[in-house]
């Protein structure tokens, strides 16, 4: 019998390695910064088939085309002669006759590389990108080096990864190759794939148990300044008091952390965050960030996409349960996906003691000085339904903050209604309970559900008002009942280039100021004809250099109103960059600064009411 069992599980694996897309990628013979994929399929019934790179893929909310960063793309039968294709777009590729079809090949180009050219495609968001560079790191975002057959997305995938013998591989998967020059993983579909980034380096990693799950952190430090173990203690205190937040809606095992910090010797990148996986988040940042920088971004960043393993990643709607890669359609729900998530990354942190309640409360004060450069009587769920068309794609920063205060007032609001036992933490909770990671919700359904499990018809006024409608919501009303009071104080004319001068960045290869794309152009940047992916290189012939940063601001600060002003900048046109010039009068801008303060007297209710809110106890 114990024969006989051995023979039919090696008869078993051998099913279904034959039943599996192995996929095999080779990170040994790279070619021109170019990484070679061979997928082999198995027997297919049909004859026509369409072979896929994904258009999208879930938590980026954008339309990025990984099929434009492939070359060389063949396809083949089993006698090992080349079969004829159609390319329909930059993405897929129809075939005739796929019954003879045995496999492709072809070449995978990185997304890092491309970045800083807008000019024909907006760039891909860094943590969903993908970067080769030989002998030093291979970033491997696995939607940008993967394709999929219709049909056939629910066929298991065996994954193997030919490396340098001393490069590791930080992943959420299991190797089950012991080999040193070959990794090989099994995966469920299609969706597994684009759920398992991984990044080979040489190896700095640490791993250690948190609440029960292991985690694991690899970091690419080009020039060394970093070490994994840097990072060590301040990420084992967040995840510990993310699961104690959590409790029973995390039940992960293992969890991976990529960190790629990124040097000024390497591509030159702008898209700094994390993308969010089961079990895994890819994080790049600059390197050039002081460690008590990194220490604190990795606490709001990593702990944002971890608080993605309850939403969407566990409790979804069938938008994101049956996503489709070539035609992506998008859910209604941001505001509890992303702001829920941003709103839960800030609210662990007052509740498990990492930060005080005057630093949560200046944090809300910010997203809400943010979220009025964004539209607000734009009705969320039919921004984030159509989230990837004009104009509603221009106000998806918006999400992190206005999604954010949504699900802090909601909050509110349920404590209010329940007398402090229940709030937004309490609700999905019980949401997560009621559908799960296999049982997806149906999306025009989701308020009925959240009035059904937390029993308070109000629920579905306030969705109906400020959600689904488009009424701007009074946070000063909600902020009121927690004993929060909000003073304005209107800022001295200010001149720059943007509204919020806080959304500037800097280019460390041209030496020039850069800005978020979604960042508003002040009065003085559209009179002279600014482009919002312009790059700052000199004012009044003062030109921008991170060592003296505060000259150039400070000189900023002395232009008056009407002064006759030169901008220089840096554009791109096609594959060339301009050097140009803008020229006009300087126009100050005023803002009103609105701040939220505590009351030093709140009444009894309020400080109830605030003390339940801020430490999630009845």
């Amino acid at each position: 019998m114990k024969k006989l069992a051995l023979s039919a599980g090696i008869l078993a694996a051998f099913w279904a390695h034959a039943q599996s897309v192995k996929t095999t990628i080779d990170l040994v013979n790279v070619k021109d910064d170019k990484v070679a994929v061979t997928m082999e399929f198995p027997a297919m019934k049909t004859g026509d088939v369409k072979f896929h790179f994904p258009k999208t893929v879930p938590g980026t909310y954008s339309e990025d085309d990984y099929g434009r960063f492939i070359e060389g793309i063949k396809f083949y039968d089993r006698k090992g002669k080349e079969l004829t294709y159609t390319k329909v777009d930059d993405n897929t590729y129809a075939l005739k006759n796929a019954q003879a079809l045995n496999k492709v090949t072809y070449l995978v180009n990185d997304s890092f590389d491309d970045e800083m050219d807008a000019s024909k495609h907006k760039a891909v968001f860094s943590p969903s990108g993908t970067d080769i560079e030989e002998g030093k790191v291979y970033l491997i975002n696995t939607h940008g080096f993967i394709g999929y057959i219709d049909n056939m997305q629910d066929v298991p995938y065996q994954l193997v990864i030919q490396k340098p013998a001393d490069f590791y591989g930080t992943t959420a998967l299991v190797d089950q190759d012991k080999s040193d020059a070959t990794d090989t993983y099994t995966l469920a579909n299609y969706a597994k794939v684009t759920d398992s980034p991984l990044m080979y380096t040489k190896p700095d990693y640490i791993t250690f148990n948190a609440g029960g799950m292991d985690l694991v952190l690899g970091i690419y430090s080009p020039s060394g300044t970093y070490k994994a173990a840097d990072f060590k203690d301040n990420l084992e205190k967040m995840v510990v008091a993310q699961k104690k937040f959590l409790g029973d809606m995390n039940t992960n095992k293992k969890y991976a952390i990529m960190l790629y910090l990124a040097g000024p010797q390497g591509p030159q990148i702008k898209g700094f965050g994390a993308l969010e996986h089961h079990e895994s988040t890819s994080v790049v940042l600059p390197e050039m960030m002081p460690k008590d920088m990194i220490d604190k971004t990795l606490t709001d960043v990593v702990s944002h996409e971890f608080f993605h393993t309850v939403n969407p990643l566990k409790t979804h709607s069938e938008e994101i349960h049956y996503f489709d890669y070539a035609n992506p359609k998008m859910s209604q729900h941001l505001w509890m996906y992303e702001g829920g998530t941003e709103y839960f990354a800030n609210l662990f942190q007052i509740q498990e003691g990492l930060i005080d309640k005057n630093e949560f409360l200046k944090r809300m004060n910010e997203k809400i000085t943010n979220s009025k450069n964004y539209d607000d009587t734009m009705p969320f769920t039919v921004m984030s339904k159509n989230i990837l068309k004009e104009p509603y794609k221009d106000q998806y920063r918006n999400v992190y903050e206005k999604g954010a205060l949504l699900a802090m007032c909601m909050d509110i609001e349920l404590r209010k209604l329940s007398n402090g036992e229940m709030g937004y933490r309490d609700m999905i909770r019980k949401l997560s309970q009621r559908f799960g990671e296999n049982k997806p919700f149906k999306d025009d359904k989701l308020i009925d559900e959240l009035v059904t499990i937390t029993g308070y018809p109000q629920v579905k006024d306030f969705y109906n008002k400020y959600i689904a409608g488009n009424q701007p919501t009074p946070y000063q009303q909600y902020l009121s009942m927690v004993g929060v009071e909000v003073k304005k104080q209107e800022t001295p004319p200010v001149f720059w280039f943007i509204k919020d001068p806080n959304q500037t960045g800097y280019n460390e290869k041209n030496k020039t100021f850069i800005f978020d794309e979604n960042s508003p152009l002040s009065p003085f940047s559209k009179s002279i004809g600014f482009k919002i992916t312009d790059e700052v290189l000199a004012l009044d012939g003062k030109t921008v250099n991170i060592q003296n940063v505060q000259e150039f601001i400070n000189y900023s600060k002395t232009i008056k109103e009407g002064q006759p002003v030169t901008v220089t900048v840096l554009r791109k046109n096609g594959d060339k960059t301009d050097k140009i010039e803008l020229k006009g009068k300087a126009i100050l801008d005023k803002l009103t600064m609105e701040t939220l303060e505590w009351k030093e007297t709140p009444s009894p209710e309020e400080q109830k009411l605030r003390d339940q809110w801020l430490t999630g106890k009845k």
